[in-house]
């Protein structure tokens, strides 16, 4: 329908890329109109022209509430666009790869792996509509083996598509899933077998491709047999159409079949040495596609799999190896080569080695097979003649025996795979899974694409008659009008095919004829269909082509090859040949055909995909001669008949593979290779056939549910079916746009979108007018509001305007009076002021400069004094450091000189060229000396006897020059004998240094290794002591806890016997008293030994008997009383028993932490001890290694010092270079060794401290449970007060001796640190200067005293607080003591204050400012009670109070009590409140809200009494604000644990109250009601309908238990319930759900079923999201419904072998035997597939779990309830900022 209406409307419009566009109306469309103004999705505008014919416009868009559906029926305009865009959306954004369309299912190709098809996904689709879950192919599955179940009729799966659409995947997952859910009825494993056919099928069948990478080349239809209980017992397989040109041949990118890569990756094993074979590469036909490797595929591995599956099939290693050998004798034929002899004959070279190999791998002559690959037999009538072939037919003859070869082993796989899931039993039923090719056109179309567009044509047909037969059953069920639905019917075409003088029949008529050609065949078909048949066309430009017009599109065929692929000729010689061989697997594949068992038995046709075999007439016996002579048409139609009569036998289900892009890119599509493949496939027939007639189809309610806004009120009625009629006779004009039927309103075409513009509309009309009145109704608000407010303001501004007026002249006369006076004051006053002050000034001046005088004088006089005495010291020691300075100077500088000339001297002595120039002087002097001589002779010529005397003189100088030249010389030698001893000797002791220093290096690195092995030992020790006594305390810890929950559950379970025992006790003494009629107000209990919970039960009776209930009057049951005696004395006993239990673990756990801390102290002394040890010898040998060093240094210092001008003294300097470095090194293994024995010291200071810490905090924390453990023991009956007050006193003077041990291990530590402190100080302070030095000792002594002045204070302060806490103490004893004297006990509590006043205790009060205090009159204490507890409502006035506000206002009247020193005030106070609580409780405990109310008040005022007790605990969350607040008179812990005790109780009353309220909704919600339902019924849902998930009015659902859960929730969280309290309720109402559901399923054999386990965690589910969502999920409340949880799992899990029922028995560990026995006993199968679980398999489980130690109970106990517990929590609310609400008409209180 086209709604020209709609100005907006969205359209589709043709795309030549996208195929389809998306584009909105801008102009109105009026009938007439060529051009459409449109506006595209990107905003560009576009003028759509019209066909001036046709005037067809556009198809209209889907509303967007129907994009994206789950099936394309649910649609309300069914066409192309609409299709494609629904499968685009669902494909691209949403990630879906399946949608339904009716009752086909289209699967997209997402080439991409995908986690949907595990066993759990299987198992969800198991038992489920088809409709009630997402499209999936295990949904079509499931929706096949349901109906085989349940109308007993043999089912068909229908999967096709093009090649690389994911067929093949499909079907294996389908085959999959009745493997999964249906399992064998015997213990073969059918099952495994069918599985395990699938990769051998893969192996033989399938090849890679341009477009797919595994693509069978063949079609198969499996049939899965099922006997009466509809399991497993075989399976068939008959194949289609096996393309056996692919052995031969192979295009660009493509590969051979699998089996042969996965021969030739093998060939190295042993077993196929044999085979002789090689890589791919080396054969002739698998290298042609030139990629003979597939990325992501091992073949190697891929043939181990395919041998396994051989293997479970049956198929021993012999065949196995047989099937190998003529595979890899089929590579060998290829690689035969043949030549040319002339042109007319060819030969094949002698000893070829491959046609050898292939001769000897099929046991046949090399010469007969030679021979016959290039000769061929002709037959006549009377001759034979043997002719020779060309080199072409010879290469042809070659390849069709290796097809024939192939396609036989083929036929031989399927034979033997078919024997092996054959069934001896009787066959029941079965479900048929056709995988077969989609309808197929390329560029060059023949025989193959012919035969397989023939097989679609007629698949085509069947389908749809199937969906025409669908939609007439569904108007006749309905019972509405039939019309007749228009669909395309293709029997034309296929009698254009198959029928007399078909094509088909043609094309064999020409194969019997001798000349026949391609050419002729062409001619006969023009002159026999051109003319007559519509269908059938000649192309233009071609003579030896035709068109036939499919269902689908066009396809033009080219004749070329059609005769020779019909004909499938093979030399029959060759055949011959090869049936001789001794090869029995050989003669065994070409055995005649009527040996053959196989249901298919004939070869395709050559270069073509054909079908191998025909299922032969059982009454016909055919000879293979005559089998030959057959034509693969006539072959390939009479096996299509057979599958159609199949298929026509059973109901069919339809999968419809989409590839979505040729280039095998994951999600992604092409809408132009889509959009060809749906019309190919069908899809869009259905979608057609649909559209015909009413493809919308809505039930009555749903249609109600939806559309309710376009009715009026009058339009309803109470028969819904009747309304419906009535309101769609009025919205929509047209009666042929609808249907009624019985169930349904049938719509055609887009109504269902214009009824939904309708909706919209209405729903849009109705917002405008809400919007309008409300927005007239607020302006009109503001505008009174407005002037409303203008009108006061000018009243109240005009009055203020007067009275400022008036109050202006009064105060301006006033001032003029004030001023005057004022002024006078004033002047006055400063006078005086000024007088006083420069009196003051002048006397203080005059003193000060008077002291300043007598100071300067004084100082200046002792400053002379010191003057003097410092000046004639410092000359005296300026003196003295002179003169010692200049004599050590001389010395030095004299010392220096002499060693200098010593030195030089010996230098000088010792040189060699010092000797030489000694020698050269001698000579100068001796050659003077000659001169001289000369001269003195001349001289003494002339002059004789003057000379004489000095010629004797100058001999002697001669001879003793000469001496002493001799004497020089050997000096000389002897000074270059000692250098020569002395450098031998340095380069000894340097050859000594040097091994030492490696000896000392060899030293030092042991040390190194032998710290390191120390540390580790060390970090070692500590770690594994940590980790025991980490691991120890946890234990403990447990241990503890444990125990004091048990000790817990076991206090509070008397305390509600009490509270019980208390009620009953109540109703019989007000039975008494009605019975005896004699009031007794105001009646006491007069037992001293009960507590203030016991003994103000009858406060006020006439104000109690006005909350009491009328009760029948009886006489006083005494049996009753004497029972209720004997159980109070059995509950004292037990109370008694249980003290003496918890000393006796006390005890025990004192002794075992001694016993441990013992052993721990003697391990930690042991090894301290072996670590000092060690670090002694380590220093020792330290010692001595310096010690050596030192003295080699000074002797290396004294050798170098010796010989330091010697050559080699740069050795020297180089060795001492390394002594030293090897003495630091040494300094700094040193300084390691102290590091590591400070660091002992420190931690064995630490582990001794923390021995102490742990113990103390080990103590403290048992004497903590000591005491809660005595006052729950005593709090029950509130006895022997004095001993209570005997312990809090011990256990304080334990605390205090605790505290002083641990300061004064503080201190200790602290004087450990200030000397440390000191030391260092000290060592610091010794490198500063003089002046530095006396500064930096004063600001370290500054320091000091202010760090002790501070300890002081802090010191003070703790000492203050004891003092007070002791005072308070002694008052109570003092009090307690008076009472005890007076005999005044009576009715007093523990805790209580007696009523006279002690007058010898005067405890003087703090003086400051009261804050946060309320006071009352005593005689107002009724009606503060009275307003605040017992006529307070929670859901009125307190809903909007502070939280808490109640709690806090009798907090702070109590601190008013408490501040008056008022005992009587306090007790009656706290007394009248505990018992007010008791009474709106028990009038209205059946009151979530009230109850809620009360347990968070009463926890409040619990922290308060905690929160300002004064204790240190509670004090350190406290602001110093907060401290002051404290209570300073009484001690309340006594009536701490009474309030804790009523707490208790609330919260026991608060969970009785939410299981009164959530019961009636657990069994409904959680277990019959189904919470997970298909999209809702107001919603389209196609063909395919979901269970509806309208509820009933009235029943309860999972939301109905949310909505109260958040209920209870959100008003705990309005009371201002603590958190911690808060997890433990909501910890408490998951148990009841767990509880009651688990009880009921136990006990309700209708619920114990599959898919109500998957019904139960869903809900289960959805309760962890709640808890989730409101940051609960670590309360543990999960946790509670774990029993829930195994039982839900136990419903879906196997029930079969012993393994699953070792994983029952670890899977349900919080189950009981007695609890999954009885759910396996209950298990109740709903569907037919399901079976009951056997009793061997339950003796099986009871057997297993036998030694489980567990109570033998059936049910859990629904009215327990958890031990609850009051953490601390301390309020931020300062109680100085509370106000009072007049609301609660306490406006007698006065804040003080």
């Amino acid at each position: 329908m086209v709604n020209t209406e709609l100005y907006y409307a969205r359209v589709w419009i043709p795309d030549p890329e996208e195929v389809w566009k998306s584009a909105e109306l801008t102009k109105d469309y009026k009938q007439g109109d060529t051009v459409l103004h449109l506006q595209l999705e990107d905003g560009s505008d576009l003028q759509h022209k019209l066909d001036p014919n046709t005037k067809t416009l556009p198809h209209l868009r889907n509303p967007d509430i129907l994009v994206g559906e789950n099936d394309l029926t649910a649609l309300s305009y069914l066409h192309e666009p609409a299709v494609l865009h629904n499968l685009k959306v669902r494909f691209i954004d949403s990630k879906l790869i399946y949608t339904y369309c009716g009752i086909v299912l289209v699967a997209i190709n997402p080439y991409e792996t995908l986690p949907i098809y595990g066993t759990d996904i299987i198992n969800a689709y198991s038992g489920q509509n088809m409709g009630d879950m997402d499209p999936h192919i295990f949904a079509v599955a499931e929706e096949a083996y349901k109906q085989m179940a349940r109308d007993e009729r043999n089912q068909s799966i229908i999967v096709s598509g093009e090649s690389g659409a994911g067929k093949t995947v499909s079907a294996k997952y389908a085959m999959r899933y009745f493997a999964t859910v249906s399992g064998s009825a015997s213990e073969a494993n059918v099952e495994e077998k069918v599985l395990a056919s699938n990769p051998i099928m893969e192996a033989i069948g399938n090849a890679k491709t341009t477009r797919n990478d595994n693509s069978s080349r063949f079609g198969k239809y499996i049939e899965i047999g099922f006997d009466k209980r509809f399991h497993i017992i075989g399976a068939n397989m008959r194949t289609y159409l096996l393309e056996k040109s692919r052995v031969v041949f192979q295009a660009d990118e493509e590969r051979n079949y699998h089996i042969f890569y996965q021969l030739c990756a093998s060939s190295r094993l042993p077993e196929f040495k044999a085979l002789k074979l090689g890589t791919a590469n080396d054969f002739h036909y698998t290298k042609q596609g030139r990629n003979p490797v597939i990325d992501g595929v091992n073949d190697a591995k891929e043939m181990c799999t395919t041998r396994s599956a051989f293997s479970l099939l049956g198929i021993t290693e012999l065949y196995q190896m047989g099937l190998f050998q003529v595979l890899a004798a089929i590579l060998h034929l290829g690689n035969v080569e043949v030549k040319d002899r002339d042109s007319d004959s060819s030969i094949i070279p002698p000893n070829n080695n491959h046609l050898m190999v292939f001769c000897d791998l099929m046991g046949v002559a090399y010469q007969d097979m030679s021979h016959w690959l290039c000769h061929r037999k002709l037959k006549t009538a009377t001759e034979t003649y043997i002719k020779p072939v060309p080199r072409l037919q010879a290469v042809n003859a070659r390849d069709a025996l290796a097809k024939h070869i192939y396609a036989k082993l083929f036929t031989w796989i399927v034979e033997h795979i078919n024997q092996a899931l054959h069934s001896t039993s009787k066959q029941h039923s079965f479900i048929g899974v056709l995988d077969i090719y989609g309808f197929e056109t390329f560029e060059i179309n023949s025989f193959e694409q012919f035969c397989i567009n023939y097989a679609n044509e007629k698949l085509q047909q069947q389908f749809n008659m199937h969906v025409f037969k669908l939609e007439q059953e569904e108007y006749m069920k309905e019972q509405i009008p039939w019309t007749l639905i228009d669909f395309y019917d293709n029997q034309p075409c296929i009698n254009l095919i198959e029928a007399k003088m078909g094509i088909l029949d043609l094309l064999d008529e020409e194969c019997r004829m001798p000349k026949g050609s391609d050419d002729s065949w062409a001619q006969k078909l023009y002159n026999t269909h051109l003319k007559t048949c519509g269908l059938f066309e000649k192309p233009r430009m071609s003579n030896r082509a035709f068109i036939i017009q499919h269902f689908a599109d066009k396809v033009e065929y080219q004749c070329e090859g059609f005769l020779e692929k019909n004909k499938d000729t093979v030399n029959e010689e060759q055949i011959h040949v090869l049936k001789a061989s001794k090869f029995d697997l050989l003669v065994e594949l070409f055995q005649d055909e009527e040996k053959v068992t196989s249901p298919t038995g004939a070869g395709p046709p050559t270069g073509g995909r054909t079908r191998l075999s025909v299922k032969p007439d059982k009454g016909k016996s055919v000879q293979a001669s005559k089998e030959h002579k057959k034509t693969v048409g006539l072959q390939f139609r009479n096996s299509l008949q057979l599958l159609m009569e199949t298929l026509n036998a059973t109901t069919p289900h339809y999968v419809r593979c989409i590839k979505p892009n040729d280039y095998k890119f994951a999600f992604t599509f092409d809408p132009k290779r889509a959009v060809q493949q749906l019309r190919a496939c069908g899809v869009l027939e259905t979608i057609r056939i649909s559209a015909a007639g009413f493809p919308s189809r809505w039930t009555y309610q749903e249609f109600f549910s939806r559309y309710r806004v376009l009715m009026k009120q009058k339009d309803v009625q109470s028969d819904k079916k009747m309304t419906c009629k009535n309101v769609l006779e009025k919205l929509v004009q047209d009666p042929d746009k609808y249907q009624f039927g019985k169930t349904k309103i049938f719509f055609r075409a887009g109504q269902v979108a214009y009824l939904e513009k309708l909706r919209a509309d209405k729903l849009r009309a109705a917002c405008i007018r809400i919007q309008k009145t409300i927005r007239c109704w607020l302006a009109r608000k503001k505008y009174l509001r407005v002037k409303r407010a203008a009108i006061t303001i000018q009243t109240h501004v005009r009055g203020h305007q007067a009275r400022c007026l008036a109050t202006f002249l009064r105060r301006t006369r006033a001032a003029i009076v004030i001023q005057k006076y004022q002024r006078m004051y004033v002047q006055r006053t400063r006078y005086q002021r000024m007088q006083a002050a420069a009196l003051a000034v002048q006397c203080i001046l005059r003193a000060y400069v008077a002291r300043q005088q007598y100071k300067a004088l004084l100082r200046e006089h002792k400053a002379i004094i010191i003057q003097k005495m410092v000046r004639g010291w410092l000359a005296r020691q300026w003196y003295q450091r002179s003169l010692e300075a200049v004599v050590y100077l001389q010395c030095c500088v004299r010392r220096m000189r002499a060693r200098r000339e010593l030195k030089k001297l010996k230098i000088e002595a010792r040189s060699v060229e010092h000797y030489k120039k000694l020698n050269i002087g001698m000579e100068n002097k001796i050659m003077q000396l000659q001169r001289r001589i000369d001269d003195n002779t001349l001289a003494l010529g002339e002059k004789p006897l003057v000379n004489k005397e000095n010629r004797t003189n100058s001999a002697n100088r001669v001879a003793s020059l000469q001496e002493e030249l001799e004497r020089l010389k050997v000096e000389l030698q002897s000074t270059q004998k000692e250098k020569k001893a002395i450098e031998d000797w340095a380069q000894t002791y340097q050859d000594e240094m040097e091994q030492m220093i490696s000896e000392l290096k060899e030293q030092n690195h042991l040390l190194k290794n032998e710290k390191n092995d120390l540390n580790r030992l060390i970090q070692e020790q500590g770690q594994q002591w940590t980790e025991k006594m980490q691991r120890a305390l946890k234990e403990e810890t447990s241990q503890l806890e444990s125990d004091l929950n048990e000790e817990r559950s076991r206090y509070q379970n008397l305390l509600t016997e009490h509270l019980r025992l208390e009620e009953k006790y109540d109703d019989l003494k007000e039975e008494m008293t009605l019975t005896m009629n004699v009031p007794k107000p105001g009646h006491r209990r007069t037992d001293s030994a009960h507590s203030s919970n016991e003994s103000e039960y009858t406060y006020e009776s006439e104000e109690g008997s006005r909350g009491m209930e009328d009760v029948t009057k009886g006489a006083l049951d005494m049996a009753l009383v004497l029972k209720l005696q004997k159980r109070v004395s059995e509950l004292e006993q037990e109370k008694q028993g249980l003290q003496n239990e918890l000393d006796r673990r006390e005890e025990q756990f004192q002794r075992a932490r001694a016993r441990d801390d013992e052993q721990h102290k003697k391990a930690r002394s042991a090894e301290l001890e072996y670590e000092s040890l060690k670090r002694q010898e380590l220093e020792s040998e330290n010692k001595k290694l310096r010690h050596d060093l030192s003295e080699m240094r000074q002797s290396l210092m004294g050798s170098v010092g010796a010989s330091s001008a010697a050559p080699g003294s740069p050795a020297y300097k180089v060795l001492l270079d390394q002594l030293n470095a090897s003495t630091e090194e040494l300094e700094v293994r040193k300084e390691e060794v102290l590091i590591l024995r400070s660091q002992l010291v420190s931690q064995k200071e630490a582990m001794q401290h923390k021995e102490t810490m742990t113990d103390s905090l080990h103590y403290v924390e048992d004497v903590q449970k000591l005491t809660d453990a005595k006052e729950i023991s005593q709090a029950y009956m509130g006895l022997k007060d004095t001993n209570r007050l005997l312990e809090l006193q011990l256990q304080s003077q334990r605390r205090s001796h605790e505290a002083e041990m641990e300061a004064l291990r503080g201190e200790l530590q602290t004087v450990k640190e200030e000397n440390h402190r000191q030391q260092q100080l000290l060592a610091q302070n010794l490198q500063l200067p003089p002046e530095a030095r006396i500064e930096a000792s004063l600001q370290h002594e500054i320091t000091r005293l202010t760090n002790e002045n501070l300890d002081l204070l802090e010191q003070l302060e703790k000492q203050d607080k004891t003092v007070r806490k002791l005072k308070k103490q002694l008052k109570v004893f003092a009090k307690k003591i008076s009472d005890l004297e007076g005999g005044q006990i009576e009715n007093v509590s523990p805790g209580q204050m007696a009523d006279e006043p002690m007058h010898p205790v005067n405890i003087p009060r703090r003086e400051k400012d009261f804050q946060g205090m309320l006071e009352y009159k005593k005689e107002d204490e009724l009606k503060l009670v009275k307003n605040l507890i017992l006529e307070l409502k929670p859901r009125g006035v307190a809903v909007n109070l502070i939280p808490g506000l109640p709690a806090y206002i009798l907090f702070m009247c109590l601190r008013h009590a408490d501040y008056l020193n008022d005992d009587q005030k306090v007790r009656s106070l706290l007394t009248s409140v505990i018992n007010s609580i008791k009474k709106i409780l028990k009038k209205r405990g059946d009151d979530f809200e009230t109850v809620s109310f009360w347990l968070a008040n009463t926890c409040r005022f619990l922290h308060c009494l905690k929160q300002y007790s004064g204790d240190e605990q509670f004090m350190k969350y406290n602001t110093p604000k907060q401290n002051d607040h404290c209570l300073s008179n009484f001690d309340l812990a006594e009536y701490r644990q009474v309030l804790s005790d009523l707490a208790i109780q609330i919260y026991q009353q608060l969970i009785k109250c939410m299981e009164n309220i959530l019961q009636p909704m657990i069994v409904s919600g959680m277990l019959e009601h189904e919470t997970i339902q298909g999209v809702s019924g107001v919603k389209p849902t196609g063909l395919r309908k979901r269970t509806s998930s309208i509820a009933d009015e009235g029943t309860y659902t999972l939301d109905s238990i949310l909505r109260q859960l958040s209920s209870f929730h959100a008003t705990m969280c309005q009371h201002g319930t603590d958190p911690e309290l808060i997890k433990q309720v909501v910890k408490q109402q998951f148990y009841i759900i767990g509880a009651v559901t688990l009880n009921n399923l136990l006990l309700r054999k209708d619920m114990c079923s599959w898919s109500k386990g998957m019904q139960i965690r869903y809900n289960v589910s959805q309760l962890e999201e709640w808890l989730r969502d409101k940051n609960l999920m670590v309360c543990g409340a999960k946790e509670t419904l774990e029993p829930l949880i195994q039982a839900a799992q136990l419903l879906q899990v196997k029930k079969k072998t012993d393994e699953d029922a070792e994983a029952i028995c670890s899977m349900c560990n919080t189950l009981t035997t007695a609890q999954i026995v009885k759910v396996l006993n209950l298990y109740t199968p709903v569907n037919a597939f399901e079976e009951r679980v056997s009793v061997t398999f339950i003796r099986t489980i009871q057997n297993r779990l036998r030694d489980r130690k567990e109570s033998p109970q059936l049910l859990l106990d629904t009215k327990t309830i958890y031990p609850v517990t009051f953490p601390f929590s301390p309020s931020s609310l300062a109680l100085e900022t509370i106000q009072i609400p007049s609301s609660l008409s306490l406006g007698f209180l006065t804040r003080v």
